[in-house]
């Protein structure tokens, strides 16, 4: 298996492809495509907000399909598919949430494996945690790898306060809502 590339290689080349977009006038982002593809679904029909020519915007469908892809092949190819936590971290999670696959799996399956789906606390989570953020996104004005990527690379102020929102979300969650709602 492969190590993950060190910053000074992956660095410049978010760096280097964060030039070519500049150059050529594009924004890079996620959640901009699930606009894209509500327009290409019809959606316009419905909402005046997806009424927009989506096929100016289709390049940045190709970032999708190449992130899955990317995504894919480097977790059955090149990677082992577990995460070097600290060992402190691993067995605070262990003793105070029941994670015992902490730092073994990528996904531990005390949270990610299909049967916690029929959990109907852990259902109703994800389904609040996936509006939340989709609607962060849209408030926002786009999504944490537009705002920190492409946002701060262009020196946009509302990117900047939108960071640092997502800084101040994530340790919210992290050290008084998870404790709350899984401890």
């Amino acid at each position: 298996m492969y190590a993950p590339w060190p910053w000074y290689v992956a660095g410049p080349l978010i760096a280097l492809t964060m030039f070519i977009l500049l150059f050529l006038g594009k924004k890079f982002g996620m959640s901009s495509n699930l606009e894209t593809m509500c327009a290409i679904g019809g959606a316009g029909k419905v909402a005046a907000y997806f009424r927009f020519d989506w096929k100016k915007d289709r390049w940045n469908l190709i970032v999708v399909v190449g992130a899955v892809m990317g995504g894919f092949l480097a977790s059955q190819y090149m990677s082992n598919n577990t995460v070097e936590i600290n060992p402190q971290v691993a067995r605070q999670l262990s003793e105070d949430y029941g994670i015992d696959s902490a730092g073994e799996a990528y996904l531990p399956p005390e949270l990610f494996a299909a049967e916690q789906l029929g959990d109907p606390f852990v259902l109703a989570v994800l389904i609040l945690g996936g509006f939340l953020v989709g609607f962060g996104a849209r408030y926002a004005g786009g999504c944490t790898s537009g705002h920190a990527i492409s946002g701060l690379s262009n020196l946009q102020l509302p990117s900047l306060i939108a960071v640092i929102g997502f800084f101040i979300g994530g340790l919210v969650m992290v050290h008084l809502l998870y404790p709350l709602l899984f401890g």
